[in-house]
């Protein structure tokens, strides 16, 4: 399996993205980075575990119209076999200091198989635009990838349909991790970005980008979101 750098934003050209997957997106906001997380409750939010680590402190912005708002953190629970493993559950959740009116949850997948060599996916992030330039992140955009590479229960490996990871395209990239993929057909939420790659595993942006599959921890992120007080509706 390719294990690169952690992902922040959607390079190659991305369109801003639609009303209809931006209202469930938020920017998570480090002391010395930007993620990306979406909502699963009112008061809930899943991302990348590596964007909040436990020393850390963050804070949440929404965006209804122009107007961000500012949320505080009350919680946050990584899975516990999150490690630095290429294979490890990069999964956590946030919890909010106070629900988001303007912040509805997503619907979760009912995939339960692996996905398979050509199936689409949105992916969408508030990364960067383009990799290295600070100044292009903090606006949603997204783009349509494909999966290659023999998708895993623990990992997928998505490429532009285009370029097919042999040259640079559509791909997440730094502020991008943590931010949904979410299956084409319906958009539901089949997975959480954690890193990108090129096919020879050098951390660059653009080429293979790196998501883990939700089926397999449907029941812990469930299990947890009740120990926060924040239960999943059915």
């Amino acid at each position: 399996m390719l294990a690169g750098t952690p992902a922040s934003a959607i390079v190659g050209g991305a369109r801003f993205a639609e009303e209809a997957i931006a209202r469930h997106v938020v920017l998570i906001v480090g002391a010395q980075h930007l993620c990306s997380g979406v909502a699963i409750a009112p008061d809930l939010v899943l991302t990348a575990a590596h964007c909040v680590p436990s020393t850390g402190k963050y804070r949440l912005m929404t965006f209804d119209g122009r107007r961000p708002a500012v949320k505080d953190v009350a919680n946050v629970a990584a899975h516990p076999q999150f490690s630095t493993r290429a294979d490890a559950p990069d999964l956590a959740l946030v919890k909010l200091a106070g629900s988001v009116t303007n912040l509805p949850p997503v619907a979760f997948s009912e995939r339960r198989a692996p996905p398979s060599v050509g199936d689409r996916f949105i992916v969408a992030g508030f990364g960067v635009g383009v990799q290295g330039d600070r100044r292009t992140a903090g606006k949603l955009r997204a783009a349509t990838l494909v999966a290659t590479d023999r998708p895993s229960s623990q990992q997928l490996s998505l490429v532009d349909p285009h370029k097919l990871g042999d040259s640079a395209g559509f791909g997440v990239c730094n502020g991008d991790s943590g931010g949904p993929v979410f299956d084409e057909r319906d958009h539901a939420l089949v997975g959480i970005v954690s890193w990108s790659a090129r096919t020879d595993g050098e951390p660059i942006c653009g080429f293979v980008s790196g998501a883990i599959p939700l089926a397999r921890y449907r029941y812990w992120i469930a299990e947890t979101a009740v120990k926060l007080g924040s239960p999943l509706e059915p």
